[in-house]
């Protein structure tokens, strides 16, 4: 497209806009619509357009629709997002215009650039007076942030965790480290059937870094990793429902008739999660080594 004689490329530059800051990327955003008198305005789903886009939106006397999965152009331009814990699709067209659409990550295949030329030009934005300022970053580290939309692998923590093993004890502290050992060496992300994390509520031994936002399923999210691994799941229809949009499937179950084995999983492995989450963070170590 750049290639193309009657292209247009524009942009705003300046120390400024930097970091991330409302004031600085609305004045900035809001700037680069009027300069384009642009009608269909398309934006990553990320944190930083999300903050940002209904307020430019506001500005311009548009509209704006989020969680956008797919875009069709034949007789007008249509939008599909999904509703109702993704159990409902919808699909979109609106006359209001400029029409803000935030996409959904993993949604399309990823853009291939094509190599071209184009000029840039600059477009001046008149900034409020700043009344924040960044001074740097204060995040969790890898071990303790557990839900990563980003990342490849999804890791699905069950209630068989929690449960006596063969030698009729309760494990949740071997448990814990086990899970944790696998997300530090993958950066996966964690997610947790509804019945794991409501045993914090009922008084039952629970894993300390597991909450009700880990849950996946019918009352939960629906996360759209590329792979998923679930332990210690029976893998039944409620939970399953929130794996809709992850194509590789495996799970690690003592049940050979579970749900994960009724053609809901690619793979099965009939074993000792235990067991086997001990030789792959194992294996895994070493590879780093």
């Amino acid at each position: 497209m750049l290639a193309s004689a009657d292209a247009r490329l524009i942009a705003v530059s300046g120390e400024a806009f930097v970091q991330p800051r409302y004031a600085t990327d609305a004045a900035a955003v809001e700037a680069l619509c009027r300069a384009a008198q642009a009608t269909i305005v398309l934006a990553p789903g990320s944190s930083r357009f999300t903050r940002i886009a209904a307020g430019v939106a506001h500005r311009l006397g548009g509209f704006i629709d989020t969680h956008i999965t797919a875009l069709s152009s034949d007789a007008a331009v249509e939008a599909a997002r999904w509703f109702y814990r993704q159990r409902i699709e919808a699909v979109l067209c609106r006359d209001t215009r400029p029409w803000f659409l935030l996409l959904d990550s993993g949604a399309a295949q990823a853009f291939v650039p094509q190599p071209g030329s184009a000029t840039v030009e600059n477009i001046p934005v008149q900034l409020p007076e700043p009344r924040t300022a960044v001074t740097g970053f204060r995040a969790p580290s890898q071990g303790a942030q557990t839900i990563r939309p980003d990342a490849k692998i999804l890791l699905v923590a069950g209630a068989g965790w929690t449960k006596k093993q063969p030698d009729g004890q309760v494990h949740t502290a071997e448990a814990a480290e086990l899970i944790l050992g696998f997300l530090r060496a993958t950066g996966a992300s964690l997610g947790s059937s509804k019945s794991l994390v409501d045993q914090g509520s009922e008084g039952q031994s629970v894993l300390p870094f597991l909450t009700h936002l880990n849950q996946i399923g019918q009352t939960g999210s629906t996360p759209r990793h590329a792979k998923g691994l679930s332990t210690c799941c029976h893998g039944e229809e409620p939970h399953v429902v929130g794996w809709r949009f992850i194509a590789d499937r495996r799970a690690i179950s003592l049940d050979p008739n579970c749900g994960w084995s009724r053609g809901k999983a690619d793979v099965v492995y009939v074993a000792d999660a235990f067991a086997v989450m001990a030789k792959l963070n194992a294996l895994l170590e070493a590879a780093k080594a």
